[in-house]
């Protein structure tokens, strides 16, 4: 300003401070705003990468996991992650976690290529699954995978294999059981309280054709319970034991799966995910304390394999959108239209996904929701949520989407979005492309009596 100029007049306005409705947890507080993500400003990264985008942080990955093997090895003498594919197999995500030294799971032979395309050694693939194909056995015994066997027809599968190639495998059984939980997960594998389980072990190794090294079992997902896993190891001890008292097999492994949550609100949850859900070092605790104290010998103790997956990148991962449209529905209350809808974002089918807007608003707060661009009466992404009054244009932040959303994603209606990773000194890297209609139509194929021809 120069000496002398006055200032310029700018009226006083009242701002209503709006509580907004009386919940369960009570009035809701003041919006948070999130206009960075690692130092990267939102309107930058949508300008650049377009809207909707997914956005991983390479450095939340790496801490996720890094905190997780702390967990577990300032407890236990010998532990192994792997990491599921399932949940997120970008090859740039399951290189982080191979660099960190993690091994992969897979559950399909599309997955086990993935995971050999990334050069991971085939000793270091775990092979699991209920439905693989005599060709992916063929590869993975080729490769000295290990492999987890689920049914009687694949075990059959398996030893014809055997005779074919002349190789014993390295193979262990998926494992199902009560531990609590309700409804028991016994789709996958063989059952532990009916003796299924034993008569298998039995099976492979009077066989004599294979190398019995382990034992698996996946009691859930999105597990709340800790007492569920230490029902769960007791029993795998307990095969485990007697496998080598009475089939004198020493097994070298017991593998526990995943299924730890992440701090996603589940839909319905009388209180916020932060506040409810067991930490990775409650799971660690009752997990190796359970096996240490089984009574193994020390050279008879096995190693313990993890197959974390949502927990270790699901609050690594963000996807930004932009307000479509503003709308009353017949309640009286307003909802908005963003540009992505449950097809890019699945798991808003069971989570009360954080929403925050990416840019500072003076808007009074209103309990609104959220709906997606799809035709389809489905496409909700939050039924009821607190936020400012936002306008077409404004930006939103989806947070904590890192699991399942990148690979149950689908393409209906609208295309998939492009996906960046952050990394270090705010680098961005584009790690997968926003797909195009030349794209989505490459694999079809046109009869010729059905083209269209030109017209005047």
């Amino acid at each position: 300003m120069k000496p002398g100029e006055k200032l310029r007049y700018e009226r006083p306005y009242l701002k209503k401070l709006n509580a907004g409705m009386m919940n369960k947890s009570g009035t809701p507080g003041v919006a948070k705003i999130t206009k960075e993500i690692e130092g990267v400003p939102v309107r930058d990264l949508v300008e650049q990468y377009g809207s909707p985008l997914f956005v991983l942080s390479e450095k939340q990955i790496r801490r996720n996991y890094q905190s997780a093997v702390r967990a577990f090895q300032t407890r236990y003498p010998s532990v192994q992650f792997a990491w599921s594919y399932k949940t997120n197999y970008l090859n740039a995500v399951c290189n982080i976690f191979h660099q960190e030294g993690s091994w992969a799971e897979v559950v399909s032979g599309f997955e086990y290529r993935k995971a050999l395309g990334n050069g991971v050694s085939g000793a270091h693939i775990l092979f699991n699954g209920p439905a693989k194909q005599k060709k992916d056995l063929l590869l993975a015994v080729e490769n000295n995978s290990l492999l987890h066997i689920d049914n009687l027809d694949e075990l059959y599968l398996l030893l014809e294999v055997c005779e074919a190639t002349g190789k014993k495998p390295r193979v262990a059984i998926r494992v199902n059981m009560d531990t609590g939980v309700y409804p028991v997960w016994d789709r996958f594998g063989f059952n532990y309280e009916n003796n299924d389980a034993w008569s298998v072990l039995t099976k492979i190794v009077r066989s004599g054709k294979m190398q019995l090294v382990g034992l698996h079992c996946h009691i859930g997902t999105f597990m709340l319970s800790v007492e569920a896993y230490r029902i769960a190891t007791s029993k795998m001890c307990d095969l485990a034991a007697r496998c080598g008292k009475l089939l004198n097999n020493t097994i070298q492994y017991i593998d526990l799966g995943g299924g730890f949550p992440s701090t996603n609100t589940l839909k319905g949850a009388y209180l916020p995910g932060v506040d409810t859900v067991p930490t990775i070092d409650d799971f660690a605790e009752v997990i190796t304390g359970t096996i240490l104290g089984y009574g193994f010998s020390q050279e008879e103790l096995p190693m313990l394999v993890m197959e974390c997956g949502r927990v270790l990148i699901d609050d690594a991962g963000y996807l930004l959108g932009t307000i479509a449209a503003n709308k009353r529905l017949s309640d009286g209350r307003p909802s908005i239209i963003v540009d992505f809808g449950v097809n890019t974002l699945f798991t808003a089918f069971w989570y009360d996904h954080l929403i925050t807007p990416a840019q500072e608003t003076n808007a009074p707060v209103e309990n609104m929701a959220i709906y997606g661009p799809l035709c389809m009466n489905i496409d909700v992404i939050r039924e009821s949520v607190n936020l400012p009054v936002m306008t077409p244009g404004d930006k939103v932040v989806v947070h904590k989407v890192g699991a399942y959303n990148m690979t149950q994603w689908m393409q209906f209606i609208t295309t998939r979005p492009a996906i960046v990773l952050i990394g270090d000194n705010r680098q961005v890297h584009l790690v997968r492309l926003a797909e195009t209609l030349e794209y989505l139509e490459m694999p079809e194929i046109m009869p010729s009596h059905l083209k269209l021809k030109q017209t005047d």
